[in-house]
């Protein structure tokens, strides 16, 4: 099977389920930004040393395809999408209340960028925000699952802790924004 297939040299593309649509639509914005986060997700898990750390981003990543496809899917086939297993949000509850238990507490705005692996988890998170907002475009007109929109903006919350406990692990401290 060829990777490329011509049918969308002219700006289309399928849904699941054979629907036709622009490939500038708000669902496709909203589920290639969830491909993008993906990616860079990617990238983290790369740069990480723990095997737990990455088999935690593994399992987020994992969790994306399952976003994805359901925003893959138009309305009238929602019922041929996977379903959206709502504890995965709760997860990433557990996971931001276990590691905001070794974090100093926050009295400032930070700055990205101390080390590596944590700049690279907030590029992710800044992508997880950049789907959010696609994916409440496509909620405008139509109804999204609610487990999903709390998982994605759940997601960022546990990026950004994720975030200031990788630059812990690492011997650094939060930078902090200067007025």
């Amino acid at each position: 099977m060829s990777i490329y297939t011509k049918t969308g040299d002219l700006g289309e593309t399928s849904l699941f389920g054979g629907k036709r649509v622009l490939k500038s639509s708000a669902r496709l914005n909203a589920y290639g930004a969830i491909d993008e986060l993906n990616s860079f997700l990617g990238l983290l898990r790369a740069k990480l040393d723990s095997e737990n750390d990455k088999n935690l981003i593994f399992d987020i990543q994992n969790s994306l395809f399952t976003v994805g496809a359901i925003l893959a899917t138009p309305a009238e086939n929602l019922q041929n999408a996977p379903i959206f297993d709502e504890n995965l949000t709760k997860k990433l509850e557990n996971y931001i209340d276990e590691l905001d238990k070794t974090l100093p507490k926050l009295k400032n705005f930070i700055v990205y960028g101390e080390n590596e692996t944590s700049a690279i988890c907030h590029i992710c998170r800044a992508v997880t925000r950049r789907a959010e907002r696609e994916i409440v475009k496509i909620a405008e007109n139509e109804k999204i699952n609610e487990n999903l929109l709390r998982y994605i903006n759940r997601l960022s919350d546990f990026l950004f802790t994720f975030a200031r406990f990788l630059l812990q692990k690492e011997g650094n401290e939060d930078f902090f924004w200067k007025k």
